[in-house]
């Protein structure tokens, strides 16, 4: 007996069949073979919008790019557990570190990498010979003329002996230092060599603005030629480094090792260079100080051509003009640069200039601060004649002078440390509106400050006992009584503020303290 299932086309059978008169229908219908292709899915790709790169930048400016290794001649330190080696671990020098530090016993044991116990006899003065060169420091730098001419920082090169650059090729080159200059921390080195240099110029920062894009080169960390990118964050920045201060803040990623490598604008021209980096670390946050190329251009030239760099001078200590001083002055606004004092036989004081007097413009510019003059006289060449605009004693002045040379950096006259004066409660007077108690001074000038009341507003602006007060409003005082005649002088003149000059610590500044009408 027959089963029906045996009747039954299987489902593959029947499949197969259907795709064969499938295949026939089309060729009948078309008269050509259908192409037939198996479907798979595509690899992900995105369209990416088009931006700036700073690949051309780098490859243009890549080879005028240094690195410099500076040695010096050091004497070796004791032989204890360094053997004359030194190490930074994280800020602790090798010395620093436990007694049972591994490393340190190590150093110990061997006294040197090679494990050599006398390595380091020889790195120091033996018999009159002058010590061993050692590696003492490494930075950045780049060529400025195809001749080997090449700048960097001071700070980088200040103490060495012997210097080195090394081209982004991998080539080392010794070279010179030709001079150098704290104030701005520039210096300029030189390699003497036939072939010729892949240098760069210096851009014209005045058009810099803030938010452009800058590309900073430079051997971080002894790395070699590293490139980082970001933006101008701020211009005109004081940071306490010097009186010429006014660098460009750059967000670029700058670090130890970066110092004297330039920052590029996108046209591949220098408009500053590294210098400084505020950070709690000691690496990258994002605020980084470069110089001015403007500033860095005429100093450079002058280091060039002779070795250092000659600027001008008016020889006078000069403080910011607030609203408290301007006040008691009778400024109309709190604008200029207040003297302290004028250096003995400087220019300043050979033209009549006196202490109390604010310098308010410089051959018709106007003076803003004490930044602004300093920096401004500094591009003066020693002999220039200028005319200086002063605010003396209520009314506007002028003098003209011949601008002197400023003189190489020296320490300043030591004079004997001011000691508490003793108490004179016979000749003690209180000015109970300012909150002090003065007795006259032993030297005759000036009178001491022999307490101060911690509410007063002499308290709030820093004023102390064993402080001298010199002079009131422009004019010397030996006494309280002193005092108080300048005081009710500017009474009855309708000022409510006294100009103070304050002496302390060897130096000397003005204080505007308020006077009571009553």
């Amino acid at each position: 007996m027959f089963k029906t299932n045996a009747l039954r086309p299987s489902l593959k059978t029947v499949l197969k069949t259907s795709t064969v008169a499938g295949l026939t229908a089309v060729m009948l219908s078309t008269g050509i073979p259908a192409a037939i292709t198996q479907s798979f899915a595509a690899a992900v790709k995105v369209e990416a919008p088009q931006v700036p790169s700073f690949a051309n930048v780098v490859d243009a400016v890549s080879p005028a790019v240094v690195s410099v290794r500076v040695q010096s001649r050091a004497n070796p330190v004791s032989e204890d557990a360094s053997n004359g080696f030194s190490f930074d671990f994280g800020g602790r020098g090798l010395d620093e570190l436990p007694d049972d530090h591994p490393l340190k016993r190590f150093f110990k044991e061997f006294g040197g990498p090679n494990g050599d116990k006398h390595a380091d006899r020889d790195h120091g003065p033996r018999d009159g010979k002058p010590g061993r060169l050692r590696p003492t420091s490494q930075g950045s730098g780049f060529f400025i003329s195809e001749d080997g001419y090449l700048v960097t920082n001071n700070h980088v090169v200040s103490d060495g002996s012997a210097f080195t650059i090394i081209l982004n090729d991998g080539t080392e080159l010794d070279a010179k230092l030709i001079g150098k200059d704290s104030r701005t921390d520039l210096a300029v080195l030189k390699v003497d060599d036939k072939r010729k240099f892949t240098y760069v110029n210096w851009a014209d920062d005045s058009k810099v603005r803030v938010g452009d894009w800058v590309v900073a080169v430079g051997n971080p960390f002894g790395l070699g030629g590293t490139v980082t990118s970001g933006i101008i964050s701020a211009r005109g920045r004081d940071i306490g480094s010097g009186p010429y201060d006014d660098y460009l803040q750059v967000d670029a990623a700058v670090n130890r090792g970066n110092s004297g490598g330039p920052t590029f604008n996108l046209n591949g021209e220098v408009v500053g260079i590294n210098t400084a980096i505020f950070s709690p670390s000691g690496g990258n946050v994002g605020i980084a100080f470069a110089i001015p190329a403007s500033v860095a251009k005429d100093v450079v030239t002058d280091l060039m051509k002779d070795g250092e760099v000659s600027r001008g001078w008016l020889g006078v200590q000069i403080q910011p003009v607030d609203r408290d001083v301007a006040e008691s002055l009778g400024l109309a606004e709190a604008s200029g640069a207040l003297v302290v004092e004028p250096q003995a036989g400087s220019p300043g004081e050979k033209a009549g200039i006196k202490k109390g007097d604010v310098i308010t413009a410089v051959n018709g510019d106007t003076i803003k601060g004490p930044r602004e003059l300093a920096r401004k006289i500094a591009l003066m060449r020693p002999g220039t004649s200028v005319d200086v605009a002063l605010w003396r004693d209520g009314k506007a002045e002028s003098v003209k002078l011949e601008v002197g040379s400023l003189p190489a950096d020296t320490k300043e006259a030591s004079v004997p440390d001011q000691q508490q004066q003793e108490e004179q409660p016979s000749s003690e007077k209180a000015l109970a509106d300012l909150g002090v108690t003065v007795t006259p001074s032993d030297d005759g000038n000036g009178v001491m400050i022999s307490s101060v009341d911690p509410d007063s507003d002499a308290s709030d602006r820093g004023l102390k006992e064993g402080q001298k007060i010199v002079s009131v409003n422009n004019q010397e005082v030996k006494s309280a009584d002193d005092i108080l005649k300048v005081i009710e002088a500017a009474k009855k003149d309708g000022r409510t503020k006294a100009l103070f000059q304050i002496e302390a610590d060897n130096a000397s500044r003005f204080v505007a303290l308020p006077i009571s009408q009553g």
